[in-house]
């Protein structure tokens, strides 16, 4: 054991004293905490992060965990970890306000998990892409695997680090009355950069009375001086200066003559960098079949 070149059981050691460190944090200074790594906090710290990478490849010569941290007897172990952390993660009912595994992801062993892994992943790209310019490489190889790769990097860390901004509200607009507050999820009263005003609720029914459809026609009004009107639809949300307006509720009681109509808030500035690093993924896969196809042609 510990003995060079060091195998999965030490990656598996190494995962598991990750989740020690991670359950003593959890025990002595609570769940991870994100609304601190709101902007800039979270760049900063993105850029700390990729820093730290570059010390690492600059040490990896000098350090030998470094370098057999972008091997696969590293890379196994971590995702063996984390699959079963997601599993359980899918197994119990998440809540803001859960414990532990009832919040996962402010667990802080399953935090540190996917940061090792995020860190092994950064390691394996810098390989590979040194690999790839001091040797040539080879297209067929090389390509997916480099866009499989950053995609799940870039998507795992700004879909850690953009959680702090992600902010989900919900707005209660009446006919008549422009509404520029909003509940967070805390419960507390926040004002928002647009107003809303419910012009019209809609509800179509079924033969037996029960909701086929129901929407709101609203009208928008933003700080930036766009006045709009649209109807917001379920699952087809209206989007303006970076928030989507979700169609979510209505006065139950009145049914389709409700005078009130809830609708949800959100705006996530960093969800498109956590779409190009998925649309990567795809494009390697695309890469994959279609350069693989070639060669067993």
């Amino acid at each position: 054991m510990w003995n060079k070149p060091w195998t999965m059981k030490e990656g598996f050691l190494i995962g598991g004293g990750l989740i020690i460190a991670g359950l003593a944090l959890e025990m002595s200074v609570g769940p991870v905490v994100w609304d601190a790594f709101a902007w800039p906090v979270n760049g900063i710290v993105l850029a700390g992060f990729m820093v730290m990478l570059t010390v690492m490849v600059y040490l990896r010569r000098k350090v030998y965990a470094f370098q057999w941290m972008s091997t696969y007897q590293a890379a196994i172990p971590a995702m063996v970890y984390a699959v079963v952390m997601t599993i359980i993660m899918g197994l119990m009912r998440q809540q803001v306000n859960g414990t532990w595994l009832n919040n996962m992801l402010s667990f802080w062993p399953f935090v540190l998990i996917y940061v090792y892994i995020t860190v092994i992943l950064g390691l394996v790209i810098h390989r590979r892409l040194r690999k790839m310019f001091r040797s040539g490489g080879s297209m067929k190889h090389d390509i997916p695997f480099i866009l499989n790769h950053l995609g799940l990097f870039i998507a795992l860390t700004t879909a850690t680090l953009g959680n702090a901004d992600m902010q989900r509200v919900k707005m209660i607009t009446a006919v008549g009355e422009p509404e520029w507050r909003a509940l967070t999820q805390q419960g507390s009263v926040k004002e928002m950069p647009i107003a809303i005003e419910l012009k019209k609720f809609i509800m179509e029914t079924y033969d037996d009375g029960s909701p086929k459809r129901f929407a709101s026609e609203i009208q928008i009004l933003t700080k930036t001086g766009k006045n709009i009107e649209t109807i917001v639809d379920v699952n087809k949300p209206y989007e303006v200066d970076g928030w989507k307006i979700y169609q979510y509720g209505y006065d139950t009681n009145m049914g389709a003559k409700s005078t009130i109509s809830i609708l949800e808030l959100v705006s996530d500035p960093w969800l498109p960098l956590v779409y190009a690093g998925i649309y990567m993924m795809l494009g390697g896969a695309v890469c994959l079949f279609v350069l693989g196809g070639k060669r067993s042609s």
